[in-house]
């Protein structure tokens, strides 16, 4: 999506009066919408669904177990995203690599441990993240993320996170797996979703923020269907390089992009709608 993707609705500050600990300002901590954002995105949406395999299968602690050590790792990474005052690129999307290992683990162990059909999930994690943009909207008048300069909306943003990660699984696996289309069609329809909804911004002016929330859900299945695509076994419709070596190669991607974002600051908010946070150390 475009560099003004999420840009609509961005609205004034709250009065410093009113910021408490929960609504504190800050500089902006989501990062420009570039080509680098959306690359990452699908390259930590495909280690979500071949590192979760992996971790479950190298762990040996079951699915449920592999789900609690990433989801207290996970908060580990997130108390420091949190405490955080600006954008950090290793410590934002080390935070999107952990959510969408741990969307991945709590779909797989709804439908592998506890037998929730795919439909289920998928409509359960679509109606939690209807619910979450609609508290968001209720509480902030906006769900820009080139706005998430509070704690709230910051709190607002991550959770809406998990629950894409949640439910693109749920929906990658339902579309490649239940419905038997396989992953190669899976990809080709995830990625005909998104290059619609782009044409749908670019050529007919859809809302900013809408089109950028529908292509970030849509990324995720298809990062999860590219990923079981490359890491399944040959006979299962996949190109079997399997779990390790598909992680691999996707892990090095994100850490050289992300050190390359590191150096370069390309992707850090713009100064227009960042604001100056208190002073509060780093």
């Amino acid at each position: 999506m475009a560099q003004n993707v999420g840009q609509l609705n961005v609205d004034t500050a709250p009065q410093q009066s009113t910021a408490s600990r929960w609504g504190q300002l800050m500089l902006n901590k989501v990062p420009e919408i570039t080509i680098f954002f959306w690359l990452i995105k699908v390259l930590c949406t495909t280690v979500g669904e071949t590192a979760a395999d992996l971790l479950n299968e190298t762990l040996d602690l079951g699915l449920s177990g592999t789900s609690v050590v990433m989801g207290v790792l996970l908060l580990i990474v997130l108390f420091f995203q949190f405490r955080a005052r600006r954008y950090i690129p290793s410590v934002y999307w080390l935070a999107v690599v952990l959510l969408s290992i741990v969307g991945t683990l709590i779909t797989d162990n709804l439908v592998d441990t506890y037998e929730v059909p795919l439909e289920t999930t998928t409509i359960i994690f679509g109606v939690a993240l209807i619910v979450t943009f609609v508290a968001w909207y209720a509480s902030e008048r906006t769900l820009s993320i080139h706005t998430i300069y509070t704690t709230r909306r910051e709190a607002f943003y991550w959770l809406a996170i998990l629950f894409t990660f949640a439910l693109g699984t749920a929906a990658g696996d339902l579309v490649a797996e239940r419905f038997e289309l396989g992953y190669v069609t899976a990809v080709l329809i995830f990625g005909a979703a998104i290059a619609a909804v782009t044409i749908a911004h670019y050529a007919f002016g859809l809302d900013a923020v809408l089109t950028f929330w529908v292509a970030y859900i849509l990324t995720r299945p298809l990062g999860a269907s590219l990923g079981d695509f490359l890491s399944q076994p040959v006979d299962d419709g996949g190109l079997g390089l399997g779990t390790i070596t598909t992680s691999v190669l996707f892990l090095a991607a994100i850490l050289i992009l992300v050190s390359y974002l590191a150096v370069t600051r390309v992707d850090a908010p713009r100064p227009e709608v960042a604001l100056k946070a208190p002073a509060v150390a780093d």
